[in-house]
């Protein structure tokens, strides 16, 4: 097994982020520091450790599924120093770590899990996964900015795909993307000269965000994971 998917299995974190932690050389097998990623360990012989801290996998860990309506103001990590993070609204004793991101002037859906196989399937652009959400704006966008949008702009040299716009109010529309590039909406209102007043996620793929208060958050239903995982 692969270093970085045996983090992911135990819990620890996305196998993304056990990358990270290994090229940071967070990571030990055997009390030797580990920093090649693509690392392959016998999981009954070997000895893992995360932050100097052994890493146990267990066999038939149960699989966790959170739907969370973050606040503006949280980080959607999983650590971060001086920052309220997204985990501090979450109170079980199970380790899950966030799927994508929300900036932290964003707010609305979010999903955790501990299930690294869902997690590289919802963070991978090719897998088609819509996000869709709620976008008030500064001033009115026209309706030529929002066909442009549509269609797929230039943004950090890379031309986004096509997503889903409709307009709701003059300064309000609904987009959903089958792409999550960083702060991609709010680049693309810039190009306007324009600037985003408030940006909500109101569903990842078959899960929406519905009544849940802001700040709270609940487990996902059998028939929710399923569409989710088949």
């Amino acid at each position: 097994m692969r270093l970085q998917k045996y983090l992911a299995h135990a819990g620890i974190c996305s196998r993304r982020k056990a990358e990270e932690h290994i090229l940071n050389g967070r990571v030990k097998v055997n009390q030797q520091i580990v920093t090649e990623l693509g690392t392959k360990i016998d999981s009954k012989k070997d000895i893992v450790f995360y932050n100097n801290e052994r890493v146990i996998l267990k066999e038939k860990m149960p699989k966790i599924y959170i739907a969370l309506n973050k606040p503006v103001g949280y980080v959607s990590s999983c650590s971060q120093q001086q920052s309220k993070i997204i985990l501090d609204l979450i109170d079980i004793d199970e380790r899950v770590y966030p799927i994508g991101r929300l900036d932290k002037d964003s707010k609305g859906l979010l999903l955790l899990t501990n299930d690294g196989d869902l997690h590289n399937r919802l963070s991978h652009p090719s897998f088609n996964h819509e996000k869709e959400y709620i976008v008030t704006t500064i001033h009115p966008l026209s309706e030529t900015f929002l066909m442009e949008m549509a269609k797929g702009m230039i943004i950090d040299k890379v031309i986004t795909r096509k997503a889903k716009v409709k307009r709701l109010l003059k300064n309000k529309f609904n987009i959903v993307l089958k792409q999550g590039k960083n702060r991609q909406i709010r680049k693309m209102v810039g190009k306007s000269g324009n600037k985003v007043d408030s940006l909500k996620r109101v569903r990842i793929a078959n899960i929406y965000l519905e009544n849940l208060q802001e700040g709270k958050w609940r487990y996902l239903t059998p028939i929710e994971i399923k569409l989710l995982t088949d």
